[in-house]
């Protein structure tokens, strides 16, 4: 039976590894979409902090949504991740969750959540379930370093960003409107 998905069918799309771009890339599709009347929801996780996007996506309102599920502050990989970290992520979880079942969106953004599996704030097993409940006519991206290899494997299109080189390496801060 075909799809009444604007989209047809739709796939989980991965962006990883260490170079720059896995959210820029993200943002680029719900911008894309949006200029095709479709409507995208993004939760970024392990992020809590103001960000260029925040701005940016009041303008292509009703089109692109996005929410945060962090605190401001940076999540340490060397020590185990604070409480209020891991109630944040699993909380942002079953709201992407909620959201990804609820037919309002053709796009479901899942920006940093890798990252915060890596760092302990999501349990692989709840990820994969989430993957695997998926709507057939919802496009699903996620974003972050270190994806593990059984959400490659789920994948339907997987893009590695490799840093060649990079200005932080030369002291340059995170600037508004290009890193932030």
């Amino acid at each position: 039976m075909p799809s009444e998905s604007p989209i047809g069918k739709g796939y989980v799309q991965v962006y990883t590894g260490n170079g720059k771009g896995k959210t820029t890339a993200a943002l680029g599709l719900a911008l894309r979409a949006a200029g095709h009347g479709l409507r995208t929801y993004i939760g970024q996780f392990m992020k809590g902090q103001h960000y260029g996007e925040l701005e940016a996506v009041k303008l292509l309102k009703p089109y692109v949504t996005i929410q945060q599920y962090g605190r401001p502050g940076w999540v340490h990989v060397k020590r185990p991740p604070e409480e209020e970290d891991v109630r944040l992520a699993r909380k942002g979880l079953e709201k992407a969750r909620r959201v990804m079942l609820s037919g309002e969106y053709d796009i479901v953004v899942l920006d940093e959540i890798t990252t915060a599996h890596h760092f302990g704030l999501i349990l692989l097993p709840d990820l994969m379930s989430l993957i695997d409940s998926k709507p057939d006519g919802l496009e699903l991206i996620i974003t972050g370093r270190h994806a593990p290899p059984e959400v490659i494997a789920a994948a339907d299109l997987v893009t590695e960003m490799v840093e060649v080189k990079h200005y932080f390496q030369k002291d340059v801060s995170a600037r508004d409107g290009i890193e932030r």
